[in-house]
């Protein structure tokens, strides 16, 4: 949404950026009416961190299924409110996004396993490791009992990315990369339709050409090229 982001307290007089707080309490004194010193722009993303640091502590401490439920949790917390247009700039869809939303859909299903498997376990605590600062097993790593969580997991995370895109062309527009962004989405669907049920590659696959259509659309010419490969390996994958 369009927004003016810099605020002034009409209390105290106390300015400051909503960009930075997220928040339109004025940070001296709290007061919510304040008015936008500046022009709208389009900002969709929140300053919100993923800290999973106090559950990796409780590894120990708790059942594996109770701790894939916080974690589950924790994580939907945080991609609701990841947005990537930051003061009308497209940012890129980030590791650490993207191994939020497959953490908590992994752990989503861990929790659910009556008698998860020693790889499942692994791969979910494999993910819980590194989630928060972008690292996550490849794609390859997923065990049978994860494959359709991560298909569909590349596939929301996509769609989450793509919803910003979309709103980021509105105001800049390129028919090329609507192009492209088309393709993403039909691929996109088809993933969702089967279910997350195809390959692990195939899903990653649709994740960089999202990705790299991210940074073409913020200027990178050679991306619009490597968005156009990844998304060619997929139109004969039968996903």
């Amino acid at each position: 949404m369009k927004i003016r982001g810099d605020r002034e307290c009409k209390s105290c007089g106390t300015r400051w950026s909503y960009y930075d707080t997220g928040t339109v309490a004025c940070p001296e004194c709290g007061c919510l009416r304040s008015v936008g010193v500046d022009d709208r722009t389009e900002h969709t993303d929140s300053p919100v961190e993923l800290d999973l640091t106090p559950l990796r502590n409780k590894v120990d401490r708790v059942t594996t299924d109770e701790l894939a439920e916080e974690v589950a949790t924790t994580c939907r917390e945080y991609t609701r409110k990841r947005g990537f247009i930051d003061t009308g700039r497209l940012k890129p869809l980030d590791e650490t996004y993207v191994a939020a939303v497959e953490l908590g859909a992994v752990a989503a299903a861990f929790a659910r396993l009556a008698r998860p498997s020693d790889a499942a376990e692994l791969y979910f605590l494999d993910l819980l490791g590194g989630a928060d600062r972008g690292e996550r097993p490849g794609h390859d790593a997923v065990p049978a009992e994860f494959r359709a969580e991560f298909g569909l997991a590349m596939a929301d995370a996509v769609d989450g990315y793509q919803r910003d895109v979309r709103t980021y062309l509105d105001d800049n527009p390129d028919d090329h990369a609507r192009r492209l962004s088309g393709r993403i989405r039909d691929h996109r669907k088809r993933i969702e339709a089967l279910d997350g049920d195809v390959d692990p590659a195939d899903a990653n696959r649709l994740m960089h050409a999202a990705r790299d259509l991210g940074r073409y659309v913020d200027g990178d010419e050679s991306a619009a090229v490597t968005a156009d490969n990844w998304l060619s390996g997929l139109d004969g994958a039968g996903t």
